[in-house]
Formats: structure tokens, C-alpha cells, sequence
């Protein structure tokens, strides 16, 4: 008998094995990292605490915390002295295909701890070095401490009065780790196999370039830009829904319930001052999110499809001045600490990760072989 093919729904419900670093609830919206909501991190701690939980399961005292941040900047300024190292990774026309080269170029000697402090530190520093190679402007040098999205800001040279980098802060914390999605999954494999953290870095870089995973939020803003209007909107989303079109930003391969994350950014974005934030762009995406839920309820009754992350992170991260293109490697910013803590938990705890498939091909036609 020739069993389904597992892969068919994308290993969707089945378990890999245990993890103490998060938990997604897809029914009833719940996202918990290391035993907090995000809902509860993102409003109450920085992203380098964040980070410093994942990584030891405990948050850090203030002497702990202020070692932590001393350690990246001083990581930061070691990066900057050896950009030269990495010129060529910044030639590379895609953002994510630059990333992934410039961090397989780090070291991976040393501890994990190293390592991982390194990686967090040099992102912001290959982000802004991919835009300065290709608006053709020097790079800044790093300004005394910072805390990571200061860096992010700061590399990109983007004027911000603190407002931006608390906005910024709470986006990392919040997509800092998400269960076994397609890149933990991709580092956690590689980990498995004993190869080493910068290599399993590399991997999860290039699973999150794929559009089906961390590529899609700059279509939300192109989404918002044809509706126009609040009026527009539900003659938008039909004539996309007559034509079987995917209304972006709108359902997510877990969730049941609305993205606990969107809750976190719409709230971000509520929040800033008038002049930092358009609320004409708010509003109009509220109204998009309430007319898409509306006629998708409608037309897929079966298929609760609810706002993603996608659709407020676009929106947060255009008021915080970020270049479209780069959307997706400001959140790989923050999904490595994430990938970091479950490549040091698979290191430790696991096995190697070597599932089976059922072979639905042809048999060999010899007497000799019995099934």
C-alpha cells in the first residue's frame, strides 16, 4: 500500500521533538517566549534582554544586562575595523543574498555565546553596509553604545529623536523567535548535524529570503497604496477575491485567530506622535483589515483567515524610515536571536533531525525483489 506523501501539508501539526524557547497557540492567538507573553516582552523588556532570555532561559540583571550590551558594541566596533573582509559579500544585488554572504564570512571559532553576540552585532552593520555599497555612500562608524535597533537606525542613517529606536526595539522582541517556523527548523536541522553555529545561520538566512516566509511584507504597503481610500476598499478586495487573488498580509499557516504580533505592531503605531506616523495610513489599513476579514469570512467560511504579522510590520517598519527593500533582513535582526537559542538548544539536547518520506515511485521489476 503506498502511504500519503508526509510532505503533502508541509509536516504541518507534526512535532519534531521539545523546546523550552517558545510556543504559538494557533487557536487562540497565544505566542509565549521562555514563559512570557510576547505581548508582555514587547512592552516591558529591550530586545537585548530578550535575546539574553532566549539564550540562558532567564532575563539578565542590570549588571548583566549593561556586560551584554558592552559586549555587542565592542563586537560592533571589532566587525566595522574588518569590514573590508566582507566587500565583496555587499556587492550582491539582493539584501538577503548579501546578508547570508557577509554572515557566513564571520568566525566561527569560540564559544557560542561569542558567536551569537558577534552575529547579533554585525547584522546591523551588514544591513547598512549592503545600503551605503549601493546608494554609494560611506558607511557611518559605530556611535559609542548602542543598543541594536539604535544600530539598525544608525547604519542606515536614519535621524531618530528615540522615538524610532523604542518603535524599532519592540518590532525585534516581538519577531525574535516563533516556534519551528521554515528558518529555525532550517537552523535547527543543520545544528543537528554537529556542524557549527555560522553555518546554521547561513541556512536560516536563506530559508527566511524565500516570500513564503519572511518575504512578504512589502506588498501590504503596494496593497494600501492601489486601495487609496477607506471608500476603495471593499471594491478592492472583491474584485482581488473574484480572481482567486491572495489578499496580502491577511491568513497565516497557524493562526486561527488573529496574529497576536499584528495586536503588538497596530498598538507601535498607535503610539507614535503625530508627524512620525500617518493616522490617515493607520486608519486606512484598519479599515482594509476589517473589509479583507469581512469578504474572506464571506467567500472561505471554512478558512478563518485573520491579519498575519505581515501586515502591521509593514506599516511600522515604513514609520520607522526603513527602505522596503530591506524589510526582510531588519527582521532577520531579530529572528536570530531565535535562531541563536535553538541552535544552541539542538546542539545540547538533540539528535540528528533525519525524517523518512514515503516513497510513492515505481518499483524495480526483478523476481528477486519482494515488497
Amino acid at each position: 500500500m503506498i502511504a500519503k506523501n508526509p510532505t503533502s501539508n508541509g509536516l504541518e501539526g507534526q512535532s519534531i521533538g521539545t523546546s523550552k524557547l517558545s510556543f504559538v497557540d494557533g487557536e487562540n492567538g497565544l505566542l509565549v517566549i521562555c514563559g512570557y507573553s510576547v505581548e508582555t516582552l514587547a512592552a516591558e523588556r529591550t530586545f537585548e534582554e530578550v535575546s539574553f532570555l532566549l539564550n540562558t532561559g532567564r532575563l539578565p540583571n542590570k549588571g548583566e544586562l549593561n556586560q551584554f550590551n558592552l559586549e555587542l558594541n565592542r563586537k560592533r566596533r571589532t566587525v566595522f575595523n574588518k569590514l573590508h573582509m566582507f566587500e565583496r559579500a555587499f556587492e550582491l544585488t539582493h539584501p538577503m543574498d548579501s546578508l547570508r554572504a557577509a554572515v557566513a564570512l564571520l568566525s566561527s571559532e569560540g564559544s557560542h555565546e561569542e558567536t551569537s553576540a558577534l552575529v547579533l552585532a554585525a547584522i546591523p552593520i551588514f544591513i547598512g553596509a549592503w545600503q551605503s555599497k549601493k546608494l554609494h555612500t560611506t558607511l557611518r562608524e559605530p556611535s559609542g553604545s548602542q543598543t541594536t535597533a539604535e544600530a539598525v537606525l544608525h547604519f542606515l542613517k536614519i535621524k531618530d529623536s528615540g522615538v524610532l529606536a523604542k518603535s524599532l526595539d519592540k518590532y525585534l522582541v516581538t519577531v525574535s523567535d516563533h516556534g519551528m517556523n521554515a528558518s529555525t527548523f532550517t537552523a535547527r536541522v543543520i545544528a543537528s548535524t554537529q556542524s557549527d553555529t555560522i553555518s546554521a545561520l547561513t541556512g536560516a538566512i536563506g530559508a527566511l529570503k524565500g516570500p513564503l516566509h519572511g518575504g512578504a511584507p512589502g506588498p501590504v504597503l503596494t496593497m494600501l497604496d492601489d486601495i487609496g481610500t477607506q471608500e476603495h476598499a471593499a471594491v478592492y478586495i472583491g474584485a482581488k477575491l473574484a480572481r482567486n487573488e491572495r489578499i496580502m498580509g491577511m491568513g497565516h499557516r497557524i493562526y486561527r485567530v488573529r496574529d497576536p504580533r499584528a495586536a503588538v505592531f497596530e498598538k507601535v503605531i498607535s503610539e507614535f506622535p503625530t508627524g512620525l506616523q500617518s493616522s490617515e495610513r493607520l486608519n486606512l489599513a484598519r479599515a482594509v483589515e476589517k473589509e479583507a476579514e469581512k469578504q474572506l469570512q464571506a467567500k472561505k467560511p471554512d478558512r478563518p483567515l485573520k491579519a498575519n504579522v505581515e501586515f502591521y510590520t509593514a506599516i511600522l517598519l515604513e514609520s520607522c524610515s526603513i527602505p522596503g527593500d530591506l524589510f526582510t533582513a531588519v527582521f532577520a535582526a531579530g529572528r536570530a536571536a531565535g535562531w541563536l537559542a535553538h541552535v544552541k538548544e539542538q546542539q545540547e539536547t538533540g539528535k540528528l533531525i533525519r525524517p523518512s518520506v514515503d516513497y510513492i515511485g515505481t518499483y524495480p521489476n526483478s523476481a528477486s525483489y519482494h515488497r
